[in-house]
């Protein structure tokens, strides 16, 4: 099935490279029509539409996304990464006075600001899915959905209404699938209503109209308030953007390049704990 995805999102590549900021990152940055200006990340364009066609002579960017789709997962973080150590400025940038999102005793935050919507987003699974689930004991992975306005809004709002359901992580891979892959669910190519999304949870095991209610729950808002601001605080530019424990924001080459940059800053999180 994972293979089947992988290969599914390969015709997103013209997105995928049309998407591609300038500093390197696979991201996609908020659509076109943002929400507010406290919720659109700063200094990079607009994402296209998904209709958008890649920008000519972006090979190199074609590339990077089809390796993100298809090369397999890298090692766990561990202490003894590989290749060189990241610098600053050009592999992360320093996040002033920046605070994890949700602080554990004892433990070094990973946090992934991603959009079910972001065909980018989509094309890093396959290999953030798997590096989340090697990580060590004294790592703790995060999921905060980006909040950019209209239909990335509604999924964020679902993500959060799913987790408390229990069918976050059930539900993770097959949304990201249903949008992109069999495009059962719309997400940038038009407006899914709360009522399609709850739809598609209630596929899942969720009752639809109890999951459309939580959607708009006191509890739900409070929690994508608290993942707005993170990620402005987090000063993001687009999506997948990846925290690691409140501190670094990860560039990197290419998504392989991104984990790769992770493992070195959890190590240098450990080592400065004395682990």
């Amino acid at each position: 099935m994972k293979t089947r995805f992988a290969i599914s999102l390969l015709a997103l590549l013209p997105i995928l490279a049309a998407c591609k900021a300038q500093d390197g990152t696979a991201n996609t940055t908020a659509p076109t029509e943002p929400a507010t200006p406290s919720s659109t990340p700063a200094a990079e364009p607009a994402a296209p539409s998904t209709e958008a066609p890649a920008a000519s002579g972006d090979t190199a960017a074609a590339e990077t996304a089809a390796a993100a789709a298809t090369t397999p997962a890298p090692a766990a973080a561990s202490s003894r990464p590989t290749g060189p150590e990241p610098v600053a400025g050009t592999d992360y940038v320093l996040i002033e006075n920046g605070q994890p999102f949700q602080p554990a005793a004892g433990k070094i935050e990973v946090a992934e600001i991603f959009g079910y919507v972001c065909p980018a987003c989509a094309a890093f699974q396959p290999l953030i899915g798997p590096w989340k689930a090697g990580l060590p004991s004294d790592v703790n992975f995060v999921y905060v959905p980006a909040m950019f306005g209209g239909t990335w809004d509604n999924y964020a709002r679902a993500f959060y209404a799913a987790q408390g359901m229990g069918l976050q992580e059930k539900t993770h891979e097959a949304l990201y699938s249903a949008i992109h892959a069999e495009q059962t669910l719309k997400g940038e190519r038009g407006r899914d209503s709360v009522e399609d999304i709850a739809a598609f949870y209630g596929k899942h095991g969720a009752d639809a109209k109890q999951f459309a209610s939580t959607m708009s729950s006191f509890a739900v808002n409070a929690k994508t308030n608290a993942a707005k601001q993170f990620a402005q605080r987090s000063q993001i530019t687009g999506t997948p953007s990846v925290i690691v424990n409140g501190k670094y924001l990860v560039k990197g080459k290419s998504f392989p390049d991104m984990l790769r940059i992770a493992d070195h800053l959890i190590a240098r999180e450990r080592a400065a704990k004395g682990n």
